[in-house]
């Protein structure tokens, strides 16, 4: 029973981790937008998202490599369910064909 609840535990940390990494990333992208500072938005989301995820990873981890295989897990799931929703968010958003071009 407690190694079930560690590798659901491993699971939900890896989704958690995920989201934080791609919807961070996500939004460090529409930041850039506006920013006139990019680099140091990128770089520093780079660093940070990174380092939080690697630092979740050692800790779920704890010396066992199939919570780490889970944990990996939870986090490509994350890829795609953040994909999923920024794609809904942009087709809400989106101003048509027309607003991109010049006249």
């Amino acid at each position: 029973m407690n190694e079930t609840l560690n590798i659901v535990v491993a699971l939900v940390t890896g989704v958690l981790l995920g989201v934080i990494f791609f919807g961070g990333l996500w939004w460090t992208v529409q930041k850039l937008v506006s920013s006139k500072r990019t680099a140091f938005w990128l770089f520093g989301s780079l660093l940070l998202r990174t380092g939080i995820t690697l630092i979740g990873f050692y800790f779920i981890a704890h010396g066992h490599f199939d919570r780490l295989l889970v944990c990996l897990l939870g986090f490509i799931i994350a890829r795609y369910v953040v994909i999923q929703l920024t794609k809904s968010a942009e087709k809400s958003t989106h101003l048509g064909p027309e607003a991109g071009h010049a006249p």
